[in-house]
Parts: structure tokens; sequence; C-alpha cells
């Protein structure tokens, strides 16, 4: 008796995103965080709120070592929903096999678009107790990417068809810091499409920072995070690395009547300021869904063609 199957395929698609790269104009990016439980609902209605704005969706994995669906299956059901979607996918929690595995699940789901991060350390977040993986770093992740696109896994086995990636990376945005130079050296090296920075408050250091890395002529979004408080950037300050919020900002937020819609001006004085400086900017709102129209359009932007 033969088995009859009734299977659908999703090749991934010319991204929209990727396009869009590849042209002069200024690229925006935010993000998902899949739900703590099965009810996708809140991210669906998160990511309507400002899809007209934005170019593609960068779904977490895990995000700050807290458990969540998987990013997988929460960008496949962006996808159907008529967006594009970055898909993360951090080293912390699955090894060399596994992490090629999904890379290829990914792009047969319709995904080409990948962000690679080594992931915060799981004492950081909701389950202390889980032990890391990190068989392969961001670095080596991004190389065994790049022997997938070539036809081969990661130990040099041949592969019956082949992914083609649009591969991002993160960075922090310290132009001091010469072990983070280099690190950002290797992932350029390794091909990559595009950087998206932690989240940028000083426009200046920014500057320093893009003119240390101008030579690997690779598209940076820069980060951005809009402030709700004082505390909230004090708090940033303490805890985040990588992250550093000017007194001449916590002073704006702490002598505003409104601390939330004076984060927004903020951001949108950043957003302004930024255009002139990289390739676009990637938002990360922080449950701040509702308000971000108002900020792209203070900011000047224009909703998608």
């Amino acid at each position: 008796m033969s088995l009859k199957t009734n299977v659908t395929y999703y090749p991934a698609m010319p991204s929209a995103f990727k396009d869009k790269l590849l042209s002069d104009d200024f690229v925006i990016t935010s993000e998902i965080s899949p739900p703590k439980g099965v009810d996708v609902s809140s991210a669906f209605e998160e990511a309507g709120l400002v899809g007209n704005y934005v170019d593609a969706f960068n779904v977490t994995d895990n995000q700050r070592a807290v458990m969540r669906m998987s990013s997988l299956a929460m960008g496949r059901l962006l996808k159907e929903q008529g967006l594009d979607v970055i898909l993360q996918l951090t080293c912390r929690d699955r090894n060399r096999l596994a992490l090629q595995s999904d890379l290829l699940g990914a792009y047969a789901l319709g995904m080409e678009n990948i962000c690679i991060m080594s992931g915060d350390y799981p004492t950081k977040g909701d389950n202390p107790g889980t032990k890391p993986v990190y068989d392969l770093d961001s670095v080596q992740l991004l190389g065994a990417t790049s022997r997938l696109e070539g036809g081969y896994d990661i130990a040099g086995n041949p592969l019956e068809s082949v992914p083609s990636f649009t591969k991002g990376a993160v960075c922090n945005t310290e132009p001091d810091q010469p072990l983070q130079l280099m690190k950002l050296e290797k992932k350029a090296r390794m091909g990559i499409d595009f950087f998206q920075t932690q989240a940028v408050y000083d426009i200046g250091h920014f500057e320093t920072f893009m003119d240390s890395i101008s030579h690997m002529e690779v598209p940076v979004l820069a980060g951005l995070i809009p402030l709700k408080s004082a505390h909230m950037a004090r708090f940033m300050n303490d805890k985040i690395p990588g992250i550093r919020v000017g007194d001449e900002l916590i002073e704006r937020m702490e002598a505003s009547t409104d601390p939330a819609e004076e984060g927004l001006l903020i951001c949108a004085e950043q957003i302004r300021e930024l255009r002139k400086v990289c390739r676009g900017i990637h938002l990360m709102p922080i449950g701040h869904y509702r308000h971000i129209t108002a900020l792209f359009e203070i900011a000047g932007l224009h909703e998608k063609n």
C-alpha cells in the first residue's frame, strides 16, 4: 500500500527587505516577541499597528533568555499574515546540528532573512538552571550559514538543495573597544548583509563608530528604544551592556510632565539625525507599539507604498 501525503512546501521568495537593503532607501525594522504561551493574537496586533511603516520584523529567539514560543513558528505565522520577517537565531540554545536544521527549515518555510547572535546567558532569564550550549559562537554560525549556501554542512557533507539567506548580525557601538571591532571585522568577512546595533542615544558617539567601520561597507541599522522614564534610562545604563543614556537626556525626561511623550520626541529627533548617518533604524518598542505611528509621523517617516 502506498502512502499518499498532501504536503505544501514554502520556498523562500524574494524579500522586500533584501530589495530595500540593496536600494538607497532608508530601511526600518522593528521586532516582535513570540508569546509565552500559544495565543499569538497580541503579537499579530502589535505587528499590525506598525506594519505599514516597517520593512521587516525581527522575530526574537527567547530574548533575554526568557522562554517563549519558537521563533521559527512565530516567524512562519507572521509570514502567513503577509509580513516580511527576520528570524533571530541564538547560539545559546542549540548545538550545531539543531542550528543547521533550523536554518534549512526556516528557508523551506519561506524565511530567507536571518539575524545571528550569541544570546544572553541563561542565568539572566526565567529558567536560570538551563544549561547553555554555545557549541558555535555567532561568527562560527555565520560561517556555517555560508557553507550551507555553498552546498555543504559544517562537517563538509553535501546538501541535496541549498538555501540563499540575507544574513545579519548584531553589534554594540563602541569605537574605542578594539576587541568588539575585531569581532565585527570577522562577521563582515563572513559576507553578512546588514548589522543591527544596540540602542543608540548619543548620535555623535555613533557617528564616530560609523567612521571606524566605514571600510566594512555593510549597511548599518541603528537600534532605537524609546525612553518611557528617567528610571528606565538609569536602569539601562546600569544593567544593559553597550547602552549609555546621557545625563542631558535623563534631565529632559525628569523635567517633562509627560515623560513617555518626551521619550517619543527624543526618539524622533534621533531618527532625523540618524537618517544622515546610516542606512536605517531598528526600532525596539518594548510594549510601546500603540505610540509608534505617532513617532514615525513626528520623525517625518511615511507609510510604505
